[in-house]
């Protein structure tokens, strides 16, 4: 019976810390993802980048997602392979900062930070109040989840079982390695399972020759995480997670070889053994990211020859739009819907790398960047094309009104999105070049205030990707929500720009009707991108009819 309540205890805790860690990440991305990129792709050396991968490690408490984000830009073009390869480097550092900050004795701090962010998140109407309030209660729940798992683990730490498992894996360090390399995998965070490990050697649950062999297998576990979850890219983002996974795992092997076989490992009992272990986990990191930064660049052509850019379907050296729409599945509605979700996917895609290229736009000094965002338009309006294509050959007896609903919706959708590439490819072009020709600068502010716009349309291009996947009413609630954030962010640059305009700003002056029109063309192509969680909150009776102030007598006040 012990055991078993121990079991149960023992997956209540690991449960409770994934969600925290989760949490946690969750609320910094939706305050602050969409400035990573700019992180990301503004690093120009080895050095720099692996810091800025610390950094956001360390903010993210997530090796993975920071991989995650590298070879998302990787994929799309935006980052150089030795770049994001420098950036996952660092960020596996930073994730073992991030132990060390996470195993203080901060119990006094959980009620502290549980009443703060809970008050945060439920009282505040500001977007960063409530996700600082998610971040604090994030925070806290991490804090109670490493005190359960102490608790679960003290009533069967004077029993057989225990010491005849920690015993075994202390002798048997392969068996140790696998295991912890299976853990790390399996809760998909490896904060979480070095945390666990941390806390269990801490309190004398384990050995610490065996924790050791755990923390090593953990660490190459965790370089899986990002190869399964972009299983589906391109080659070009494949690659960043698998040289990650031979240099890391490369290194693994010889550390636990070296340590296990050549040396004892209680010789790096320097402190306590929790502690110990957590110099261990910080030492293997930086080891490997001084040993390897220097080659990030030789790798790169072994790597491109073990996963070549995809030729299939080139044709005269000419790369060719792969689209999603399967013919075959016209006649099962489930399926040709599902289709042409994954063609609206890739149309997303498309709209978002044209928008990639805006801050460059501005600070272009030639026409070349204009050229090739208008180019890129060209595909949006085939894809469209394909769309309608698709969309008409539907044999519409087969399909159900509620199928047929389905099927508009998503047209109206690819319709709004080809309307957001025009805003792009005409508007935003002909300001840029308008910006160009009169060789005019912003304002300091004013084009910091035009980068934080920029970035929210960007986080809200990832939202609306997910929303079109998932069909989740509360993500959906979340993109009118930030559309809403965003009408009221644009309105606040407005005032600002008039106020610089009242004090003289020469600058603000010249460049008046280009801030203006690039904050309305911004507002357009937010509000196109945001248009597909209205059916979702039409369907769940989320969405009101009218916006309009009913009259005393209940009739509504017209125009």
């Amino acid at each position: 019976m012990a055991i078993v309540s121990f079991v149960i205890s023992l997956a209540g805790a690991t449960m409770l810390l994934l969600f925290a860690v989760r949490m946690v990440r969750t609320g910094i991305e939706r305050s602050f993802g969409a400035s990573f990129q700019r992180m990301l792709t503004d690093n120009h050396s080895l050095i720099g980048a692996s810091t800025t991968g610390v950094f956001l490690a360390i903010v993210l408490q997530s090796s993975a997602a920071v991989a995650l984000l590298a070879t998302g830009f990787a994929a799309s073009g935006y980052l150089a392979f030795p770049t994001g390869l420098a950036i996952v480097l660092g960020g596996d550092l930073g994730s073992a900062l991030i132990i060390q900050i996470l195993s203080f004795k901060l119990d006094w701090l959980v009620p502290l930070l549980l009443a703060a962010g809970g008050w945060l998140f439920v009282k505040v109407e500001s977007k960063k109040g409530r996700q600082f309030g998610r971040i604090l209660m994030g925070v806290a729940f991490i804090l109670i989840s490493l005190q359960f798992l102490r608790d679960a683990v003290a009533p069967i730490s004077d029993s057989a079982f225990l010491p005849a498992v920690s015993g075994y894996l202390a002798r048997d360090f392969v068996t140790a390695f696998i295991v912890g390399a299976a853990l790390a995998f399996i809760m998909h965070s490896s904060v979480a399972a070095i945390l666990m490990c941390v806390t269990l050697v801490q309190i004398g649950a384990i050995p610490f020759a065996a924790a050791l062999s755990l923390l090593l297998g953990a660490n190459m576990g965790s370089a899986f995480i990002p190869i399964w979850l972009t299983r589906g890219m391109s080659s070009e983002g494949r690659r960043i997670p698998f040289a990650n996974l031979m240099l890391r795992g490369s290194w693994a092997l010889i550390v636990l070889l070296v340590i296990n076989l050549l040396a004892d490992p209680d010789h790096l009992l320097f402190v306590g053994p929790g502690q110990s272990l957590i110099y261990a986990h910080i030492g293997f990191n930086l080891s490997l990211l001084v040993l390897a930064l220097p080659f990030c660049s030789l790798i790169e052509h072994p790597i491109v020859r073990l996963f070549p850019k995809y030729s299939g379907n080139q044709a005269n050296g000419v790369d060719q739009p792969v689209s999603a729409l399967d013919p075959s599945a016209l006649d099962t509605p489930q399926q040709a819907i599902a289709s042409l979700k994954r063609e609206l996917l890739r149309m997303i895609g498309q709209v978002e790398r044209m928008f990639h290229t805006v801050p460059r736009l501005y600070e272009a000094s030639d026409t070349s960047v204009l050229r090739a965002t208008r180019a890129k338009d060209d595909e949006v309006n085939e894809t469209l094309s394909g769309i309608r294509s698709y969309v008409a050959t539907m044999p519409q007896n087969t399909y159900s009104k509620a199928d047929v609903k389905s099927v508009r919706g998503l047209m109206e959708y690819a319709i709004r999105l080809e309307a957001a590439g025009d805003v792009i490819a005409m508007k935003l072009t002909s300001v840029a070049k308008e910006k160009l020709d009169g060789h005019l600068s912003f304002s300091e502010e004013g084009w910091a205030e035009l980068l934080r716009m920029y970035e929210a349309v960007c986080a809200n291009f990832h939202l609306a990707s997910n929303v079109l996947i998932s069909d989740d009413l509360e993500s959906a609630r979340l993109l009118v929500v930030e559309k809403a954030d965003f009408k009221r962010a644009e309105r606040k640059s407005r005032k600002y720009h008039l106020a610089r305009l009242q004090n003289g700003r020469v600058e603000s002056f010249e460049t008046s009707d280009i801030h203006l029109e690039t904050l309305r063309a911004l507002r357009d192509i937010n509000n196109h991108i945001a248009a597909i969680a209205y059916p979702i909150l039409y369907r769940n009776g989320q969405l009101l009819e009218t916006r309009l102030i009913e009259d005393l007598d209940g009739t509504e006040v017209s125009d």
